[in-house]
């Protein structure tokens, strides 16, 4: 997009979701600001790439339209987002159950439930909980003592059965972290943000919210093509020449930013691979999240299925559905493995089925095991260092969103104090 410039006053790696809020709130209040991406695109995680009229998003990903750092910064009428329902599909020892978040849905879910799959009693505890987690405000939920997720939910009395079937399937695509190690401060606020929004997708792709974010920053230089070699207090290497900056803002992932700034602890990271396939449209696509609730899941766990296409027909050419299904951790099944348990989870056959693309993306998702404390680690190192990404908030795009904006008003404080 710009040339490498010889010096500016701010240089922000990085051009991802954190990176382009901070350069465009840095240059809304007048600063020269350059953003260095090492790849060909802006977004970081939150691309796509469109193969043969398909749209395969960098993994199975959503906006949720809750997240009030998401309502801040983006115009959301104009991404033309697609809703997904409320609600899931779990593939049980006894067959599909859909759960779905409308009363006569839900109705009909505790009919099925009651009694056979896991307890009422549980049921009513897991409602329970969902609406102790709407109704209260996020600093309530965060002055609640902290543990790791799956403590939390036996806490609170959810038995196995209720956990391994129904909770543990679900949250397992969130954090991408089937242990539940998740903090359950976290936790909390995920359920808050799921049952106070809705999960959509741009009608063209998760890219669009990238490129939206570049264009609110359109004042910043972004060059791409610019990996960085080091950082230093007062400028940056990129190989192809330094810039020299009053102050450097590293908005990197989270696997990324601990090389350029040693003083950072590197976070783990939970990996995920999606495999996408197509196959005819049929007659009744089912747009739920479908998972695999049952005690016999085999070797390939699969922690999702979505037919994209049934909520956002724009992901495929006309005629034919995009289905995505992803594994949690570093293995990567072999694809017709995944093939053949998505078409059972989903309850269809798999002979008509294509493989169109596998993307693995082995930092997916910083994990956030306890203590978390308040959600939120320092953005600002000392001499004219800055740090931003959802490794240092809450792991998803609201994270992201709201520690460049951290990072970004700590940089105009600083420059306004002469530090």
């Amino acid at each position: 997009m710009s040339e490498l410039p010889h010096s500016c006053d701010v240089v922000v790696v990085g051009a991802g979701a954190a990176g382009l809020v901070a350069a465009a709130d840095l240059v809304a209040a007048g600063l020269d600001v350059t953003v260095l991406e090492a790849g060909d695109e802006v977004g970081g995680r939150v691309r796509s790439s469109v193969v043969d009229g398909y749209v395969l998003d960098r993994g199975f990903q959503v906006l949720n339209t809750a997240y009030p750092a998401v309502r801040r910064r983006l115009d959301l009428d104009a991404l033309n987002l697609r809703a997904f329902p409320k609600g899931m599909a779990v593939r049980t020892d006894r067959g599909l159950v859909r759960l779905v978040a409308s009363p006569s849905g839900a109705l009909s879910s505790l009919s099925l439930l009651s009694g056979s799959l896991v307890r009422p009693s549980d049921l009513f505890r897991l409602l329970g909980m969902l609406a102790g987690n709407t109704l209260l405000p996020a600093e309530r939920l965060k002055a609640r003592p902290e543990t790791d997720t799956i403590t939390e939910l036996r806490r609170r009395g959810l038995g196995k059965r209720a956990v391994d079937t129904l909770v543990r399937p679900f949250l397992t695509g969130v954090f991408l972290d089937e242990s539940l190690a998740t903090s359950s401060r976290v936790n909390d606020l995920v359920w808050r943000a799921f049952a106070r929004g809705s999960l959509t997708v741009p009608a063209a792709g998760m890219r669009a919210v990238p490129e939206q974010l570049a264009e609110h920053a359109r004042g910043a230089s972004i060059v791409l093509g610019a990996p960085v070699r080091e950082v230093a207090p007062g400028r940056v290497d990129t190989g192809a020449g330094k810039v020299r900056a009053r102050a450097v803002l590293v908005a990197a992932g989270p696997a990324q930013a601990p090389r350029l700034l040693p003083a950072l602890d590197a976070p783990r990271t939970n990996a995920t691979t999606t495999y996408f396939h197509t196959r005819p449209v049929l007659a009744d696509e089912d747009p739920l999240l479908h998972v695999d609730g049952r005690s016999d899941r085999g070797r390939t766990r699969l922690s999702g299925v979505m037919v994209m296409t049934a909520t956002a027909p724009s992901y495929a050419p006309p005629g034919r559905s995009l289905i995505a299904s992803s594994v949690v951790g570093a293995q990567q099944p072999a694809e017709a493995d995944v093939r053949a348990e998505a078409a059972r989870v989903l309850g269809t056959h798999p002979g008509n089925w294509e493989h169109l693309r596998t993307v693995h993306v082995p930092d997916a998702l910083p994990a956030a095991p306890p203590p978390r404390g308040d959600l939120r680690l320092p953005v600002r190192l000392g001499e004219g260092l800055y740090v931003a990404g959802d490794h240092r908030d809450t792991p998803s795009l609201q994270g992201a969103l709201v520690s460049g904006e951290r990072a970004a008003a700590a940089v105009l404080a600083d420059l306004a104090d002469g530090a």
